[in-house]
């Protein structure tokens, strides 16, 4: 797998809305994080301008520019549970794969 260097701070940025929310406990949380962190993945910056004109053209929050500047940098889907992600991923021509749990 790949993704956009951002990817740690939308992990942590998830977590504490779900603390908010009190969706999740700190206990849950690392151990979400713990299983994160098994997963090999490779990271890759993008440039910010291309995500910024993603970000335009598809209305999308910058963080989800990142990753669809980081499939199209590498030719490569995107795989996520946001649907509003993967619809604008569609826009831009990657792509991508539904997880349903």
């Amino acid at each position: 797998m790949l993704a956009p260097s951002s990817l740690h701070w939308e992990i942590g940025n998830a977590f504490s809305a779900m603390f908010k929310r009190n969706r999740i406990t700190l206990h849950q949380a690392t151990a979400a994080l713990a299983a994160y962190n098994r997963i090999p993945i490779r990271f890759y910056d993008v440039s910010l301008s291309t995500a910024l004109d993603l970000a335009h053209r598809l209305k999308v929050y910058a963080y989800d520019a990142y990753i669809i500047a980081c499939a199209l940098k590498h030719n490569s889907p995107i795989v996520s549970l946001d649907n509003r992600l993967l619809d604008a991923a569609h826009m831009a021509g990657v792509e991508t794969v539904e997880v349903t749990l």
